[in-house]
């Protein structure tokens, strides 16, 4: 998404001045909230960057948590 960021100077009328204007307006651009997670991807687990609103979705599906445990090694 595009927008743009605006400069302003001034003190507001509410506050006692002779109200604010603008002296600068910049383009800008919106970046998507991407995050690093497991995710299930054609039957194997991988990490992807995923928007954080496609998190919250529910629209990636996360690997189950792992329950067992490593054998332990035997020492000899």
């Amino acid at each position: 998404m595009k927008g743009s960021k605006i400069w302003r100077s001034g003190k507001p009328k509410r506050e006692g001045g002779i109200g604010t204007h603008i002296t600068a307006i910049t383009k800008r651009r919106f970046f998507p909230n991407l995050q690093r997670v497991k995710a299930v991807v054609n039957g194997e687990v991988r990490y992807i960057r995923v928007a954080a609103s496609a998190i919250k979705q529910g629209l990636v599906i996360k690997p189950l948590k792992r329950t067992w445990k490593k054998p332990e090694a035997k020492a000899a």
